[in-house]
């Protein structure tokens, strides 16, 4: 993605790419996922049969709009009435702050897969809270303890509804 041009913030220059440019792109993104939406739904059948709408129906009209106003967002990020904005959409300090949530995000739902919701959301809220909350290891490891327990409860015992527990099944133990 292309750089553009930098601004002044806070006593030095911010470089990235611009806002318009990312704008452009999600907008392609939205637009192919609208595209796609309509293949599967015209599969489907998004006609109307003797019994009412066909099952594609609905996701269709979805796609549909989807589509147009993905081309909508990149009409106006490009060639708009107010002017390609070029202030830098994100600079390397926000873009830390959003990764040091989003990368630790993306192991526990990798994670999850193998040690089960309740294990990986326990270290989870764990590290979080002492890293970027900053709390103690003792209120991080009793409020870990505490909500998984309250999840434990609500959804195994009192809704009767298993959560995934990985396929170690750590928790086989407990009878659930």
């Amino acid at each position: 993605m292309a750089s553009s041009e930098t601004k002044a913030h806070e006593g030095g220059e911010v470089k990235g790419p611009a806002t318009y440019l990312v704008e452009a792109v999600v907008a392609i993104g939205v637009m192919l996922l609208g595209a796609v939406v309509i293949y599967g739904s015209r599969e489907l059948g998004a006609g109307w049969t003797s019994d009412g709408p066909g099952s594609g129906y609905f996701p269709f009209y979805i796609g549909l709009i989807m589509t147009i106003s993905g081309a909508g967002i990149f009409y106006q990020s490009l060639f708009g009435k107010k002017g390609r904005n070029t202030a830098v959409f994100v600079d390397g300090e926000q873009l830390k702050r959003v990764l040091s949530v989003l990368i630790p995000a993306g192991i526990y739902v990798f994670a999850v897969g193998f040690i089960g919701l309740y294990i990986a959301s326990f270290f989870y809220i764990i590290l979080f809270m002492v890293i970027l909350g900053k709390f103690s290891w003792l209120k991080s490891l009793i409020a870990a303890f505490c909500v998984n327990a309250l999840f434990f409860l609500m959804f195994e015992v009192w809704f009767k509804v298993p959560l995934f527990k990985g396929q170690f099944d750590l928790l086989s133990f407990l009878g659930y």
